[in-house]
């Protein structure tokens, strides 16, 4: 398989590099953890002063290492004196009583520690318990356009996005001839995290209540999402459920990095509202997949694409609400703002003005934004900057 160089991550690795934390790289199943790992002690491990030890916990050849007092065992016995010594961990889930060895060594102060493991056992919001707090967690994310540029060079930039949009980021599935094996290998990958991530990890009872709950968000990217009215909706049809099942399951469908919930911000009053969550797929591929193409609208499809890109630049993604307006997005970093709204199509009169119209509604001096399918170089009205989507996510990560 042909490998891309994912500078971003491995900056942000490079930039922790003999800090303190124990590093945790996360992401949805597949998205390239160990691959970045492996990348990353290539880098660094040219020195004759290091001391690197990598354990692959899902190897056979590591088979003895499962139980934890030999792992723990092993990482001493290979600790070199007068070395900087660093130590990487594949799948360290499957070591019961991980967390008490990688605490251990951690006190120690004797290895600068990275980890990856299955999501149900490394999600973000177990980090802090398992290792009392002292966690960086690297976020990976399926490729974006541009990494897909680097795996695909073209000239046509715009029949470039248009593949991207239907094969999606999971660069596993890049090695298939045809797009349905490609998307039978995606929805293994979505189905495995339903089965072994999140059914396995919760004691789920009811997993096609899971599958439909998936597929409803699915299908519904870009438009606020009511856990009443979902429960309501499934009930309706063939299913017995509440609204505490339905938030449940959505809860663990984010945790395993499938789903991003999006909150909404009030920019009149600034403040943050609770109700009627976005949620939005860690990769369209899982979509295509999954429900197919049919009664796609583009527009919602666009939207998912900016809010995981935004995230993957490192903002924090709100969705907006002036009165009765909305914009798409208020992405916030390091104090700075600016407001994006996304569309599909802008040529009709009606439907630029529509688009434009929350943005202008929105009175302070932060930039503003309107992305959408022009297939045209940037240009601008009445201060707001108007980007083909094609041309935005093309721009490298910084």
């Amino acid at each position: 398989m042909k490998l891309i160089k994912r500078d971003f991550y491995l900056n942000k690795l490079l930039s922790v590099k003999d800090v303190p934390d124990i590093k945790v790289i996360t992401g949805v199943r597949r998205s390239g953890k160990s691959k970045l790992m492996d990348a990353f002690i290539d880098l660094i491990s040219g020195d004759d002063k290091t001391n690197i030890v990598r354990i692959k916990l899902n190897l056979k050849k590591f088979e003895k290492l499962l139980d934890a007092d030999k792992l723990y065992d092993y990482i001493e016995q290979r600790y070199v004196e007068d070395k900087t010594n660093y130590l990487f961990i594949d799948e360290i889930q499957l070591c019961e009583g991980f967390e008490r060895v990688i605490n251990s060594i951690y006190e120690e102060e004797i290895y600068d520690i990275y980890l990856t493991g299955s999501n149900a056992f490394l999600l973000s919001s177990d980090l802090a318990t398992l290792f009392g707090g002292r966690v960086y967690e690297i976020s990976l994310y399926p490729f974006s356009f541009n990494e897909f540029l680097m795996y695909y060079p073209a000239n046509d930039i715009d029949e470039s996005f248009e593949y991207y949009v239907k094969k999606g980021g999971m660069a596993g599935s890049y090695l298939y001839k045809t797009m349905e094996d490609a998307r039978k290998y995606v929805n293994g990958i979505y189905r495995t995290t339903i089965t072994k991530d999140i059914v396995r990890k919760f004691k789920i009872e009811n997993e096609d209540l899971l599958i439909m709950i998936g597929n409803y968000l699915m299908d519904n990217v870009g438009n606020q999402t009511s856990i009443r009215n979902v429960a309501s909706k499934l009930t309706s049809g063939s299913y017995k459920t509440n609204d505490k099942t339905v938030g449940a399951y959505i809860n663990y469908l984010c945790r395993s990095f499938l789903f991003y919930p999006i909150q909404r911000y009030d920019i009149k009053g600034k403040r943050y509202l609770e109700s009627d969550k976005k949620y939005y797929l860690s990769d369209l591929a899982f979509r295509f997949s999954e429900i197919g193409t049919k009664n796609a609208d583009y527009g919602h499809i666009y939207e998912n694409m900016v809010a995981i890109e935004l995230l993957r630049r490192g903002y924090e993604v709100y969705v907006g609400k002036l009165y009765e307006k909305e914009v798409d997005f208020v992405a916030i970093k390091e104090g700075e703002k600016v407001y994006i709204q996304v569309s599909d199509d802008i040529s009709r009169e009606d439907t630029f003005k529509r688009e434009v119209s929350s943005l202008l509604s929105i009175k302070d001096a932060y930039p503003k934004v309107l992305i959408a399918r022009t297939k045209h170089e940037e240009s601008q009205h009445e201060g707001i900057r108007i980007i083909d989507i094609a041309r935005w996510l093309s721009v490298s990560q910084k």
